[in-house]
């Protein structure tokens, strides 16, 4: 049996090791609006939130994914605000992908 907090985080001790006790309802956090896009590296979809509790307050109504099956084991997505410019922490190691979707990845993403 779970338990559910104001906020929305669900409490439910398991028995298997390899599963959390603390989770999300279903109704939290945000979906799909439409369809996911395909890109040269993955696929980009835009993604409304959900009329849920918030957690940290201010959250962002629509947000943009950007995803890229860059190698076989690597997986790279980002969340951006596409309405508004935010900060990003430059890197000096991180660059923009350049290359094409790994054609054979060791992992499977659903949206």
């Amino acid at each position: 049996q779970s338990t559910c907090s104001q906020r929305g985080c669900c409490w439910s001790p398991q028995n298997d090791a390899n599963v959390p006790w603390c989770f999300f309802s279903p109704n939290h956090g945000y979906q799909v609006r439409g369809s996911q896009r395909s890109t040269q590296a993955g696929f980009e979809a835009t993604l409304d939130r959900l009329p849920s509790p918030s957690l940290f307050g201010n959250d962002i109504q629509t947000v943009l994914l950007t995803a890229e099956y860059q190698t076989a084991n690597r997986f790279r997505f980002k969340i951006t605000d596409p309405n508004a410019q935010r900060f990003e922490v430059p890197h000096e190691h991180v660059k923009p992908f350049k290359g094409s979707m790994a054609s054979n990845p060791n992992y499977k993403v659903e949206l």
